[in-house]
């Protein structure tokens, strides 16, 4: 052989061993490790993160439809420092207190960080200090945005609204009930770039943004509702106080108030728990003679009175070793029904509930549900099984008859009262009318009624005789000029158990209260007002001028026709 055709033949081994192992390698690069290295290229070429949507809106209304937002989510600039990348750090000191009007020392101080290679310099900037901080590119020097919950109007409505915590998780009223619904989706944000290394697209997965909540709020009724309450609260020197004012045919919460109140902004800074608290669904408390209203209608629905039922009243009655007496010990003989609730007069109730019979009167109480929650839409509503009521003995119904002995909340109170201004039916208080999802979905909230607790007939009779309790009693302060009115006053001792006081009996302390409605016979509104130990002697001079100026405000807001001269 010659050497020539020795060296080709090694020479074609020596390509076709070569061009094997290329074409090995294309096979592992393209063929078994194709995935490997197509994720490799992802990875360079895309950056994932991630992400989580905004938190929705909630917004209150007006009678217009008008919009006012209440809740919102706001970028927070803030300023930090790289520290390595500085450079002379009192050079920088001294521009940086200038542009964000800080110590020297301060500043100094936090660019000197030690071991730390960040340092937040100030933490809310104003638009000047931003612009400013821009503007002058000093190296290290960084802008950032923290996202915060943002509350337009400050401490309106802030017990209805609650506050975001620094988690970002909603406490109290509808930013915690609704927390879920509220609460933007996290996902993953991919950013992908050309192989040049440009921004070609930005992906979301699953990233969602919260659902929008229009309450059913009136924001111009929220505000004069505030506005009065402070006020009165502030002259009659009450310690707490609530209004509410309910749409009773549908259950809106048209305004809820409650002194004192705090800023959802700054709720930091508020003294203490407690004001965190929603006095009309988070306290129980013993009503008092708003209550007597429950129990004349309850006894007018089971047949064993009506409003003329007469009761010839001593000034007092013994019941199981206690004497029961009126108000001021007053003594009024002969009265009717109708002027047991007109007049106040605790002995007449008494006797109704007498009438009725314990187990028909617990039978009644249970039906208006005021041993279970109300399950309006506000996170941590409490309620009271009344269980010392339950014992059944004589002075626990003769009591309980007039508003003593038993607890409930505000709302539950008001929830009971729509089905005496209402034909006899209960309906469920709450507060989100219409959840919009960011996918343009609507969910409206639906009215819910109760079965029949009183016939329309015992309903209809009960209304009447609360409309003269405002024209011939006790509460002739309610009335509005054109109009006519009905409603109840109640000044209810406080028991020294409520005081957090181990000892039997009441204090000296009052709770002082008014629940009325308008118009009477076709109410489009129905407000109550609790005091929390004013310094004045009954709710006439307290809770009533606050119902009167509020439903002045409410007829002129709504343009109620008047209905007499």
């Amino acid at each position: 052989m010659k050497i020539s055709t020795w060296r080709s033949y090694v020479l074609g081994g020596l390509l076709i061993l070569f061009g094997g192992i290329i074409i090995s390698k294309l096979f592992s690069l393209q063929v078994l490790n194709h995935g490997f290295y197509k994720a490799m290229a992802a990875g360079q070429q895309n950056i994932s993160s991630v992400g989580s949507g905004l938190r929705g809106e909630i917004f209150a209304q007006d009678k217009h439809g008008n919009l006012y937002l209440l809740a919102t989510t706001q970028e927070v600039p803030y300023a930090f420092a790289s520290l390595p990348e500085i450079g002379d750090a009192r050079v920088a000191a001294e521009q940086l207190s200038l542009i964000l009007n800080l110590d020297f020392a301060t500043v100094l101080s936090r660019l000197e960080g030690g071991t730390n290679l960040h340092a937040i310099l100030k933490r809310e900037l104003t638009v000047e200090e931003n612009s400013a901080l821009r503007e002058a590119q000093l190296p290290g020097i960084y802008v950032r945005y923290d996202i915060r919950r943002f509350y337009p109007h400050g401490s309106l409505a802030s017990h209805v609204l609650g506050f975001v915590n620094q988690d970002g998780k909603g406490q109290y009223g509808v930013e915690e009930y609704y927390n879920d619904t509220l609460q933007g989706k996290e996902g993953i944000l991919t950013i992908a770039r050309n192989p040049a290394a440009y921004l070609v697209s930005l992906f979301q997965d699953t990233v969602q943004d919260g659902s929008d909540i229009l309450l059913t709020l009136d924001f111009n009724i929220q505000s004069a509702a505030e506005s009065i309450l402070q006020a009165t609260a502030a002259r009659v020197k009450a310690e707490e106080g609530t209004v509410i004012v309910l749409e009773p045919s549908t259950g809106k919460i048209l305004a809820l108030a409650n002194i004192p109140s705090f800023d959802p902004n700054i709720y930091g800074k508020a003294e203490g728990l407690g004001v965190f608290q929603n006095a009309a669904t988070q306290k129980t408390y013993e009503p008092g003679s708003v209550f007597k209203s429950i129990t004349l209608g309850a006894a007018l629905d089971a047949g064993v009175i009506h409003p003329d039922t007469e009761y010839t009243d001593t000034g007092f009655r013994n019941i199981g070793g206690r004497t029961i007496r009126n108000y001021d010990q007053r003594v009024y003989g002969k009265q009717t029904m109708t002027d047991v609730l007109k007049f106040s007069i605790n002995t007449g109730v008494v006797y109704a509930e007498e009438l009725l019979g314990h187990q028909p009167f617990l039978t009644y109480l249970t039906n208006f549900e005021l041993f279970r929650p109300t399950r309006v839409d506000l996170a941590g509503e409490t309620y009271s099984e009344n269980r010392t009521f339950k014992q059944g003995y004589d002075v626990n119904f003769a009591t309980a008859s007039f508003g003593q002995g038993i607890e409930m909340t505000s709302l539950q109170l008001m929830r009971a009262y729509t089905a005496l201004i209402g034909g006899g039916r209960m309906v469920r208080p709450f507060v989100a009318d219409t959840i919009l999802s960011s996918k343009g979905e609507t969910r409206k909230t639906e009215v819910e009624y109760s079965n029949l607790i009183l016939s329309s007939k015992a309903a209809s009779q009960i209304t009447s005789m609360m409309a003269l309790v405002t024209e011939e009693g006790f509460s002739k302060g309610a009335r509005v000029q054109g109009y006519y009115v009905g409603g109840k006053t109640g000044t209810a001792q406080v028991a020294w158990s409520a005081l957090g006081v181990s000892r039997a009996g009441y204090s000296d302390k009052t709770i002082q209260s008014f629940i009325g409605f308008a118009p009477a016979f076709q109410p489009r509104f129905l407000i109550l007002v609790k005091l929390d130990n004013p310094a004045t002697r009954s709710a006439e001079a307290s809770a009533t001028p606050i119902f009167q100026e509020l439903a002045q405000y409410l007829v002129n807001y709504y343009e109620i026709p008047p209905e007499r001269e």
